[in-house]
């Protein structure tokens, strides 16, 4: 349970995926205009890094491993990404199109989000089981949508704020993100 703690904690805020190792960004510098949207980025994030990290680590481990074909990991896991982004398109058009419509161009870009497929390659790279590798899931994308609502937030704050000229738009976009990253560098030592 210790190590399960550990894990969690370490992938969500002491290597999280988007402010330390820089996995995601452009879904975080693109989606973070809005807390709402933010907030339905992040879960639709949660929801396919959860189940993209069971499912490859069931192939990988059931499949992949056993007959030798280990050197397929990183085509066969892109190809299940792929499957469950297309499930969560086609839920969130069905279930919630205010959030589909606002996801826009975003949504369909969780395939190709290297976050996800970053997080599937560190479970084997870690030799994590199958728990291991969900729990990690689960928390790396949880550090994703912390990460994304805050600056969001900080988005919003700053949208209607005095800023100088030169760093209307994306510098000061990447001045939050970087100021976020060196807060976030503060829960090293954590674990």
């Amino acid at each position: 349970m210790k190590e399960l703690i550990i894990i969690a904690i370490g992938s969500a805020l002491v290597n999280n995926v988007v402010l330390s190792q820089f996995l995601g960004i452009c879904p975080f510098l693109g989606v973070s205009k809005k807390v709402e949207t933010a907030a339905g980025m992040g879960g639709a994030v949660i929801f396919v890094i959860t189940i993209a990290s069971f499912v490859t680590g069931v192939i990988y481990r059931f499949l992949l491993a056993p007959l030798h074909f280990e050197y397929l990991q990183t085509i066969v896991f892109i190809l299940v990404i792929a499957a469950l982004v297309q499930f969560v398109e086609m839920f969130l058009k069905k279930v919630m199109p205010p959030l589909y419509n606002a996801l826009g161009v975003y949504l369909p870009l969780i395939t190709t989000n290297c976050a996800v497929l970053g997080v599937a390659l560190t479970n084997v790279q870690k030799e994590y089981n199958l728990l291991k590798s969900v729990v990690n899931g689960i928390a790396t994308a949880v550090g994703f949508t912390i990460a994304i609502v805050i600056l969001a937030g900080i988005r919003e704050k700053t949208e209607y704020n005095d800023i100088p000229e030169s760093f209307k738009g994306t510098p000061i976009v990447l001045i939050s993100a970087a100021l976020m990253a060196i807060a976030f560098f503060g829960f090293s030592g954590l674990i």
